[in-house]
């Protein structure tokens, strides 16, 4: 497991969360809650690792909310900080561009 992701994890369990402008837009746009995002990261499964991202090392999971539905999160951690977590983005992935599951994309 990514010691990024793993270090996210618990910034969000301490609630110690930031989430993006663009977040925002598009959480609203996919009827996401921030509540399920938060409530569900512990279950959370790595996608994809991007330890080497110009504004700090990220990472792509797969959540399971509540109500069942697979939702992206792209969570990072800002350059040369310990903290916060911030949600950079939250999706619903398009089957089209993903294998079944969502833990892979298509060729």
């Amino acid at each position: 497991m990514s010691s990024i992701f793993t270090d996210i994890q618990r910034l969000v369990q301490l609630g110690d969360v930031r989430i993006s402008n663009h977040g925002y837009d598009e959480l609203a746009e996919d009827g996401i809650f921030v509540k399920d995002i938060i409530e569900s990261i512990s279950d959370a499964i790595l996608v994809e690792d991007y330890p080497d991202y110009p504004k700090g090392a990220c990472v792509l999971v797969l959540q399971k909310l509540s109500n069942g539905d697979l939702i992206h999160t792209v969570w990072g951690i800002p350059k040369g900080m310990a903290s916060p977590a911030v949600l950079i983005t939250a999706y619903r992935p398009d089957p089209l561009r993903w294998e079944d599951g969502f833990m892979r994309r298509k060729k």
